[in-house]
């Protein structure tokens, strides 16, 4: 799959775009069922709210079958060696969560800040791709984005390791409040099977979700290979220190895996 003119160019200068129906309603129904399967399990791997609910579940595309053919999935893949115009590898991937009535917020940041800072990423020549396996509405936690912001490149951010369960290089108000004055404000949502691909030095963010409709989102980060980290400080199966090139799998790999996963349940 490859992305067209329009894409690209609001890619470039908005810094995210959103490509909706990009999977199937079977491939996504069991990619949520082995989502809940993982989050159920106590793997270092997996972190939590304060209040026991899932957040976030790191690699899984390492020790699940169904998610290791989403990271090599040419949909995904072929975007992102079209706009780097080289291999990518995957940096870090992750299913975030947001429970319903306990989900927490993500506060605002960069991501490239944080790879570039802890894991010494060169150049911001990463990108973040988003998997919708729940419906994302306007109120249940969806990912706010400041369009344009990618085009600061990476601002002062202060790391904040008390506000969640989770530590992240974070952006205070006042940043935030001339971002936003200048970019405005959306919130990218849609059916599950959509896809929200981002620039790594967008400043986004999220609300707690505090309605009875969970939100979980599959986070692939491709990186360029010739981008790959240089000083990693955080565990491998956060910042991945394997930069072999992805080689896409079958683009109807996940559905076949679908169809013998809905076999064998039978």
């Amino acid at each position: 799959m490859k992305l067209n003119d329009t894409q690209i160019k609001q890619l470039d200068e908005e810094g995210w775009v959103f490509l909706p129906d990009c999977f199937s309603a079977e491939e996504v129904a069991v990619l949520k069922s082995e989502a809940e399967g993982i989050y159920a399990e106590d793997r270092p791997e997996i972190w939590r709210e304060t209040s026991g609910a899932p957040r976030t579940a790191f690699a899984a595309h390492t020790y699940n079958e169904a998610f290791g053919i989403l990271g090599r999935h040419p949909r995904l893949i072929e975007p992102l060696e079209q706009v780097f115009g080289e291999q990518v590898y995957m940096h870090q991937f992750k299913i975030n969560a947001k429970a319903s009535f306990t989900g927490d917020v993500w506060q605002w940041h960069q991501d490239y800040g944080t790879w570039a800072r802890d894991d010494g990423m060169p150049e911001p020549r990463a990108m973040n791709i988003s998997v919708f396996l729940d419906e994302v509405y306007p109120f249940n936690g969806p990912l706010m984005l400041i369009p344009r912001s990618h085009r600061h490149g990476v601002l002062d951010a202060g790391h904040d390791t008390s506000t969640t369960s989770y530590p992240l290089w974070t952006l205070d108000n006042e940043a935030v409040t001339k971002l936003v004055d200048e970019g405005g404000l959306i919130a990218p949502t849609g059916k599950p099977g959509g896809v929200l691909m981002f620039h790594g030095n967008l400043v986004h963010g999220s609300a707690g979700n505090i309605t009875p409709f969970p939100r979980k989102i599959v986070y692939l980060t491709l990186n360029a290979v010739s981008n790959h980290i240089r000083t990693p400080t955080r565990e491998e199966w956060i910042a991945h220190q394997d930069f072999t090139p992805i080689e896409s799998c079958d683009d109807d790999a996940l559905l076949r895996f679908a169809k013998a996963y809905q076999h064998a349940a039978e």
